[in-house]
């Protein structure tokens, strides 16, 4: 049985950084943020070439172990065949083990740069299949979801499968994310996290969680409210005693800020107003970025122009 074909054409596929959780959203809730890493991927005759600048050029594999590569290979198998040969370049901005998402943007630009170069791709891995196959990959819908789709999403698991729906943020909502210089390892950070809670904790976070999507979404005012959390944060203290200190001085002044996924990065919620003056609540050692939010999500892009 014949393999699939190829386009000689390279591709260059735009993956945007991403927050999970957002205080209360364990595992369900994350924010596509405007802050980019770009993949080119190209048939080639034979091998495996991977170019890779900016984060991570100096500690990333270049061969089958790097994640954009196995995320190409998962889905080509699931499209019918490998090509022959690959090349790979990444232009990578989004920081690494900084709960930023970086992971899932290296999945999702793989899966989308195997489908983008097979024709018939599309109809072969629906954007449901993708999302479930970016799931099976990272372990988790949280991040892929809002990779793909931009926006805030909800992600969930259906009978096994993963789903997800998007919702568009408030337009006011300007994200200010904290930055350590040191990485802290998700495995590390869920190891914290104990079996059983209270159970009057989870009732807190259940309604915090349902507040949050209003105040995303519509009301933002609520926000600082909406982003408490009791489920994961302040046990993931002794992993990063600094981010947590962040945090509460942050929502000391009023700000609403969680730990960005598994952390360290603290994200802070904001307005045009606010922005540059919560961003000066860093200290030695972060640093301040001011983001916008991403509303398309994973896309393919002309290999020329824009950025």
């Amino acid at each position: 049985m014949a393999g699939p074909a190829f386009r000689a054409a390279a591709v260059r596929v735009r993956v945007p950084a991403t927050s999970a959780n957002l205080g209360p959203g364990f595992d369900a809730f994350g924010l596509a943020l405007g802050l980019y890493d770009d993949v080119v991927v190209r048939v080639a005759d034979s091998g495996l070439h991977v170019d890779i600048a900016g984060e991570g050029a100096d500690t990333l594999a270049r061969d089958e172990k790097h994640l954009v590569v196995r995320s190409l290979r998962t889905a080509f198998d699931l499209l019918g065949g490998q090509p022959r040969g690959l090349e790979v370049v990444c232009a990578n901005r989004i920081p690494h083990g900084r709960g930023l998402g970086s992971s899932s943007a290296a999945i999702c630009a793989g899966i989308i740069a195997a489908r983008a170069v097979t024709i018939g791709g599309a109809s072969a891995l629906d954007d449901t299949a993708l999302l479930e196959l970016a799931t099976e990959i990272e372990g988790h819908p949280d991040n892929v979801a809002a990779c793909l789709l931009g926006g805030f999403t909800v992600a969930w698991s259906e009978g096994g499968a993963a789903r997800a729906i998007r919702m568009d943020p408030a337009q006011s909502l300007v994200p200010v994310v904290f930055v350590p210089a040191d990485p802290v390892l998700t495995e590390t950070a869920r190891g914290l996290l104990p079996r059983t809670v209270p159970h009057v904790d989870a009732a807190a976070n259940a309604g915090r969680a349902a507040l949050l999507v209003e105040a995303l979404t519509r009301r933002p005012e609520l926000l600082l409210p909406a982003t408490e959390d009791r489920l994961h944060q302040e046990y993931r203290t002794p992993a990063m005693p600094e981010t947590l200190s962040l945090v509460n001085r942050l929502r000391g002044e009023g700000v609403p800020a969680v730990v960005s996924g598994a952390g360290p990065t603290v994200l802070a919620l904001t307005d045009e107003g606010a922005a540059d003056k919560v961003s000066r609540h860093a200290g030695e050692g972060w640093a301040a970025h001011r983001l916008s939010l991403d509303a398309a999500g994973a896309c393919v892009l002309p290999l020329a122009g824009g950025q």
